[in-house]
Order: C-alpha cells, then structure tokens, then sequence
C-alpha cells in the first residue's frame, strides 16, 4: 500500500494519525487487557465469582485476538526491561512492525512493570503524531508479559545516524528539526514533557522521517504547583534550572533539549559537553558540576541580571567562571554553517532564564522555517544503511530513562558543509 503524502509546511496545528496505513492508531489502541480484571458493578444475579472469572475470560480472549493479529520474527536486541523483536501483520507480512516484549518483575509495581515503563504505554496511548512512534497494540501472554506493538523504524536512531559517514545538508537538517518541533509542541499542547529529547530517542522510519520516541521519563504538568524531579534529561541536554535543582518548571525544559539538538546537527557533535571520563557516572555530583561550568561557557554564566530568580534555586551557587551572555557573533563563530538566521533560532532555544525561552509555538513561528533553504521532502532525506533494525531496538529495549555513555561522542568532530547557507 503506497504512503499518503506528507506536507512539508511547518505548521504547529499539522499533526496526522502516526502511520500511513490502516492500522489501529494509539487514540484507539485496546486496553491493556491483563489477566487480572476488576469486575464492575453489575445487577446480575450471578454469584460474583462467577461474574469475576468471566471478565477474566472475556480479557483472555481480547488477549489472545489481540496477539493472533502479529507474528513475531527474530530477535533485534535486549536490554535490562524488555527484549525487541521484529515482526508483522499476520494479515499482511509487507505490514512490518517491531514487538517489544517487557519483562514482568513482581518486585516493581502490581502489574509487574516498572515505572518508567507504565509511563511510556500511558502516553504512547495517549499521543498521536507522525512525529511521535505509534503504538498501535498492547496485550499480554499467558506467562504476564507485556508485549507493545509498535511502529517499525528500520533506519536506527539519529545518534547512529550522526556518528556514520552518511553526508547530510542544511535542508535536511531544517526537515529533521521541524518533525521534532511539531512533535514537541502538540506534548506540550497535551500537557506531557518528554524530558530526555536527544538525538538516540528520535527514530528513523522507513521514509527516513523521524520519530520522536522513548516516553520513559514522560509526564503530564498541568498543575503548575506540582513538584517534579530534576534528575531528568540526558545530562549534555539539560537546562540549568534541572541542573540548579528546580522542582516547578515546565515545556522550557524540553526546549533546551531541541536546540542542543539543532547544534548537534548542524555540528555533527554535542554541542555542550561537560564531562566525558567514562569511568563516572553522568549524573554525579562532579558531573552536573562539569555542566554547569561549560553551559556558563559556551552560553553564558545566569545572574539576577539575565535570569531574575536564579538565586532562588534549591541548589543554586555561583560558578565560579562568570562569562557575559553570548552574543551573535560568538554563536556565528562557533557554527557559521548555520547563517544568521539558524544561529538566531538556536539563541532562542538556548536562552538561559526559561521564561524567556522560545515555546514549541514560538519556535515553530520563527523565521528559519521561511529562510532558505526550504526543508527536504520526507522519502528524499539521507539514511543510513543496514544495520537499523537492531539499532532501534538496542535503543527501544535499554531501560527507560537509561543515561547513556556520552563518551562515545568523544573526538567526533565532523563539521557539515552548508555551502554558505544564511
């Protein structure tokens, strides 16, 4: 079946059902049918019991009607919760799909799964982008495992895609960044912040579009007075609020984390890279440290001045390097490939008080979207081969939330060639 177009207008209201074919969407995914059921209130006169083991029956039949629809294929990789298999419709084999299968731990929750991984079903459910993977099924097996069956992505993630040889262009880039944005701003317009947006959580697709995915760390923030943790987001994508320990904050955060992003792509590198010794974990102390020392670097040191409130911060202290904030010529300097319009986009992005910081909106109304050149159409955007399968699913089946080894990325300077783009 051939694929429907896809527009290449950045709109902020373009969002699409998740796949071009006719497939469950997640708006209408069935339920989680466990095999543990609650009986509803009835005024039947079966004895309860009775009506308990029939709804105990009717949820291993949608189980069972649920699991038929897929067959399960080799597996692409396995990580601490859940192992990652390809697979297709049995109605339609050229239908492919990836299965991720969670292991059940009694220890975790009353269902079993882990928390990070609850999150991830419940907003997957919830969300329909073409930006953002598909879930179009969930069920589980006699044995209680949990099988999601989701969107294949057969091209790996952008992180892989970044460290191979495959050249790209500024175009390419301008089509990347608007599918992230208008993902992020329909979260933020559902109330749900990603909070870990990185180049290893955006999946390739067959058409070489990407897909935001890894919703292990999601959560809903419409109450403005809930507290939230900060240690969330892959360290080299965090805003220094988190890294200042601010327990209100809000869609600013993941903002910060598209426009290390955008750098990224335009430098074919991390663009704020505070600690790379392997040896530590990312999330020490030192670490948020290290960070904090080089965001002051490369954007600027937070004062009263440029962020009124920073002092109010929980773990606020003054760094010691006190740069002024950055101005144009220094981002010019340290990405001319981008012109002067992406190097306005990113200083939107990166603004350090996040009040101030660009929305999804506001980023997606910016005038990089209208400068040249004009984003590549979906279908003609560069792909890396072979190989993308198990990448996606080492990606998919590491733990949620998982911090990975950024040292990888260390002497990784492959600077782009944007051929004097403005």
């Amino acid at each position: 079946m051939a694929p429907s177009p896809r527009s290449n207008v950045v709109s902020p209201l373009g969002t699409r059902s998740p796949s071009n074919l006719n497939i469950t969407s997640p708006s209408n995914v069935s339920t989680l049918a466990m095999r543990k059921s609650v009986a509803k209130p009835s005024t039947s006169s079966e004895p309860p019991a009775k009506r308990l083991k029939a709804d105990i029956d009717m949820a291993e039949q949608i189980n069972e009607e649920i699991g038929n629809k897929y067959v399960k294929g080799r597996k692409l990789g396995e990580g601490t919760f859940a192992i990652v298999y390809e697979g297709h419709l049995r109605s339609d084999p050229s239908f492919l799909i990836a299965i991720k299968k969670f292991r059940v731990d009694p220890s975790q929750t009353r269902l079993g799964l882990n928390v990070d991984t609850i999150r991830e079903i419940k907003y997957l459910q919830e969300l329909n982008h073409p930006s953002i993977i598909a879930m179009y099924d969930i069920f589980s097996t006699k044995d209680q495992n949990v099988n999601m069956i989701l969107e294949n992505c057969p091209n790996g993630n952008l992180e892989e895609f970044l460290k191979s040889a495959v050249p790209y262009t500024p175009a390419d880039v301008k089509s990347w960044m608007g599918m992230l944005c208008r993902a992020v701003y329909y979260c933020h317009r559902h109330f749900v912040l990603h909070r870990d947006i990185k180049p290893n959580n955006l999946l390739i697709a067959a058409d070489g579009s990407i897909k935001l995915a890894d919703f292990g760390l999601a959560r809903a923030f419409a109450d403005p007075s809930e507290r939230m943790t900060h240690q969330v987001i892959t360290m080299w994508y965090r805003p220094l609020e988190l890294l200042f320990g601010a327990r209100h904050y809000s869609g600013a955060v993941d903002m910060w984390s598209v426009g290390c992003v955008y750098a990224e792509l335009v430098l074919r590198k991390p663009f704020i890279i505070g600690r790379v010794d392997s040896t530590d974990l990312i999330d020490t102390s030192q670490g948020t440290i290290a960070q904090i020392e080089r965001i002051c670097e490369v954007v600027g040191t937070p004062s009263e001045d440029n962020w009124p409130g920073v002092g109010q911060l929980r773990d606020w202290f003054e760094p010691k390097r006190q740069v002024p904030l950055r101005d144009k010529n220094y981002f010019m300097t340290a990405l001319p490939s981008a012109g002067s319009v992406g190097v306005d986009f990113l200083m939107r992005l990166l603004t350090l008080d996040p009040r101030r910081r660009a929305t999804a909106r506001q980023a997606l109304e910016h005038d990089y979207w209208t400068s040249e050149p004009r984003p590549t159409e979906t279908g003609k955007l560069p792909m890396r081969g072979g190989g993308g399968g198990e990448a996606m699913a080492m990606a998919e089946a590491s733990k949620p939330g998982k911090v990975v080894d950024d040292a990888q990325y260390k002497g990784v300077a492959r600077k782009l060639d944007f051929g004097g783009s403005k």
